[in-house]
């Protein structure tokens, strides 16, 4: 029988203890137990969500066997808060994570990387392949032109704290899907929350609309002024580096986000 705290961490994860195997019936079973086994990396986050030391007293094999994986239909209000209230809890719960279909097909999450008490928070859309593949956002020809542009007001790397809107690659490097970005939301709150930045820089389409919940397009929302919905955290808005790549011709107007960041960070 688990005990009031296991039973939390394992729901702070999105797994759903089962009735007995005694009460279904052996076809039932049957039919379901090739969905009951536990992934590594959720038994893992198991562990570390009961302590320090790894405890899994109380958990018997059996135990383990009746609980079902409930990520593909829990919703952002499943995850509790406290589990999400420190930074081991929150890296911990995305490693665990398998809520949409980009888990499966990632090669790693990608959670974030920086200064986690950090003046400014960059928000991308979502890892690509090479982020994909060393697990830390925006190491690819974007990362680099990123660090280029931070480093012309003064800013290095390292200074500053960089996540996405998703945590796990879009296939094809498409753009994640509302219903996925919905599912990562809870994750880039706490990150929020836990860095407190001053300001918030958002870089592209993507993360502008899901961070500000507008459809505007990216042009329009460069030249406003904006906070973060239900906080004060300032956030400015400009084009993502893959765009600039693409499109040099608007390196200028991203010149003067960048002078006006930098203003706004002062």
């Amino acid at each position: 029988m688990l005990s009031n705290r296991q039973q939390y961490c394992l729901q702070g994860i999105g797994i759903r203890q089962w009735r007995k195997r005694e009460a279904v019936s052996a076809a039932a079973a049957t039919e379901r137990s090739a969905s009951l086994v536990l992934a590594d990396d959720e038994i893992e986050a198991i562990n570390r969500f009961i302590g320090e030391s790894g405890d899994r007293s109380g958990f018997s094999d059996e135990d383990l066997l009746h609980v079902e994986s409930d990520h593909e239909k829990r919703g952002l209000s499943s995850i509790p808060a406290a589990a999400l209230d420190s930074w081991d809890g929150l890296i911990a719960a995305i490693q665990a994570c398998h809520a949409c279909e980009l888990a499966a097909n990632c090669t790693q999450k990608v959670a974030g990387v920086g200064d986690r008490q950090a003046a400014l928070l960059i928000v991308g859309e979502g890892p690509g392949h090479d982020e994909d593949i060393q697990g830390e956002p925006f190491v690819g020809r974007s990362g680099q032109l990123l660090n280029r542009m931070l480093a012309a007001i003064g800013i290095d790397r390292e200074q500053v704290y960089i996540t996405n809107i998703v945590k796990c690659r879009p296939p094809n490097n498409r753009d994640p899907r509302p219903e996925e970005a919905r599912q990562c939301r809870a994750y880039l709150e706490a990150q929020i929350k836990q860095i407190a930045p001053r300001v918030i820089l958002s870089v592209g389409r993507v993360s502008a609309h899901n961070l500000l919940g507008s459809s505007e397009p990216v042009g329009q929302l460069i030249k406003q002024t904006h906070k973060l919905p239900g906080t004060e955290i300032p956030v400015k808005v400009t084009y993502h580096p893959a765009y600039l790549l693409r499109n040099p011709s608007a390196k200028a107007i991203a010149w003067q986000d960048l002078k006006l960041l930098h203003r706004m960070l002062q």
